[in-house]
């Protein structure tokens, strides 16, 4: 809640909150119980809605958990329920070690469209295995159109053992445009970006598109 009002403080006009599925998680995470967790983030969210700033809740690991295994559906949709009735604007599904496949975001996807409607729902996809964008093309199907990303495919989790970085918007940005769809990314700066992340940072970045859009420039 602390880092709440610093964020209203500063001018945020939206704000995230991140419960993870399982009480094991949470635990390393934030040294919180899952009961504790999803209190918090509902005191938040509660403020938020107050003060007329947009929310976005997650539900982190919402596939499976590193400790816990996988995780059922009806426990997703039970956190979900509750982040709503405090006050999230949107939810977003985060597949945070990267262990989703298309059969099971379809699944669930399909689970919360019937429940909340598409409109409020996202998804947060890891590439781990290889199926973050065939993951992104499951959840289109069942009428998803807003997704997390990151440069590069930078970002992960210390509390995950194994995963990898964030879909690389690059990969998604040019799946989508391929496809048909508007997102209103230029394509060439993007690319140009990546490059610059990377020698900013001193390492390799760049998801799969990267060599195949090297040589379109």
């Amino acid at each position: 809640l602390k880092g709440y009002e610093l964020a209203k403080e500063a001018g945020a006009s939206a704000i995230a909150v991140v419960p993870s599925s399982t009480d094991t998680f949470n635990k390393k995470n934030i040294n919180m119980s899952l009961e504790e967790t999803i209190k918090s983030a509902c005191s938040i969210l509660s403020s938020a809605k107050k003060d007329n700033i947009r929310s976005r809740a997650y539900v982190s690991a919402a596939w499976e958990c590193p400790y816990e295994g996988k995780v059922e559906g009806s426990t997703v949709l039970n956190i979900a329920n509750k982040l709503l009735s405090a006050g999230a604007d949107e939810i977003i599904l985060a597949d945070t070690i990267g262990a989703a496949n298309p059969a099971s975001v379809g699944l669930l996807f399909k689970k919360c469209v019937d429940e909340f409607s598409h409109h409020i729902l996202s998804g947060h996809f890891h590439d781990t295995r290889a199926m973050a964008l065939a993951n992104v093309c499951t959840a289109l199907t069942e009428g998803i159109r807003k997704f997390d990303s990151c440069i590069g495919g930078l970002g992960g989790c210390p509390f995950a053992p194994g995963a990898a970085g964030n879909l690389a918007t690059e990969d998604l940005a040019n799946m989508l445009d391929q496809m048909g769809y508007a997102t209103d990314v230029d394509l060439q700066k993007l690319s140009e970006i990546v490059g610059y992340c990377s020698d900013q940072l001193k390492a390799p970045l760049g998801g799969r598109m990267s060599a195949w859009l090297s040589k379109e420039k």
